[in-house]
């Protein structure tokens, strides 16, 4: 029987997670707050092999839990149901939406409040450092010239393994950034997040066309040598945490569009 990814949350990004893992073999069970009804459209496009549930009923079919959801909502994932379960720990810290003293001061890394709040969980980090449109496009077989490299972090050997065999089957190479403790070294305002899975657009490029290109133009892979570079040269960042205007801006400008139209998060 094909394993099982549970994801909750159903907006772009946890849609992105549903698409790779369908195409892949996975099956598929999605949830979100809003119940399983709202979610019928996405599944009958991702067809036999996902479906829609309860949070609860996510948890308990997942082999892993994709948790594509704001930060700000962990401390409502229920700790108990998710004992024992390998979570992906996809949320980023951005204070300008939702703040936190520990964060702020860097006593502790986003995934590390996560494990805190999922005391019986195994959370690794991962799957967290590019958009929802390139998520999906940048996917390659394994072997392809152009295939990309992702790190994960965490403090369990054997679930980082199974995260890395999710992430090798859906289309991407896998590099270890460490445990959670060092997975500041690919949070926001690091060199391995984001920006070198966005493509680049040309300065003075107007609006419209730079969403286009951003959404349209081929991003060049990241070498498991490039992203080994990247995590090992980071410097926490002070502050802690990203900011909108570190961002790209096309994608930001995308970004906004989805929130207007009520997407992000649907």
């Amino acid at each position: 029987m094909a394993p099982t990814i549970g994801i909750i949350g159903s907006g772009l990004v946890g849609g992105s997670v549903a698409r790779l893992a369908v195409d892949a073999g996975y099956n598929v069970v999605l949830s979100n707050s809003r119940g399983p009804e709202s979610i019928a459209e996405l599944v009958q496009e991702l067809g036999p092999s996902a479906r829609a549930a309860t949070v609860d009923e996510a948890i308990e079919a997942g082999d892993i839990i994709a948790l594509p959801v704001p930060l700000a909502s962990f401390e409502a994932l229920p700790a108990d149901k998710l004992a024992g379960k390998i979570v992906l720990d996809q949320t980023n810290y951005y204070p300008e939406f939702w703040r936190n003293a520990e964060l702020d001061a860097g006593k502790l890394t986003s995934s590390e409040l996560v494990q805190r709040h999922l005391t019986g969980s195994l959370v690794v980090k991962g799957l967290h450092n590019l958009d929802w449109n390139h998520m999906y496009s940048n996917a390659r077989p394994k072997g392809d010239a152009e295939r990309t490299t992702l790190p994960i972090a965490g403090d369990d050997p054997a679930a980082k393994r199974t995260v890395v065999r999710f992430l090798e089957a859906v289309g991407y190479d896998v590099i270890d950034a460490g445990s959670l403790a060092e997975s500041w070294r690919i949070e926001p305002g690091t060199p391995v997040y984001f920006w070198p899975y966005a493509p680049a657009i040309p300065d003075g490029t107007p609006g419209d066309e730079a969403k286009r290109i951003y959404l349209e133009r081929p991003v060049p892979p990241v070498s498991a040598e490039a992203a080994r570079t990247m995590i090992d040269s980071a410097q926490r960042p002070s502050p802690v945490g990203g900011t909108l205007a570190g961002m790209p801006p096309a994608h930001v400008a995308i970004f906004m569009d989805q929130a207007s139209a009520g997407t992000v998060n649907k």
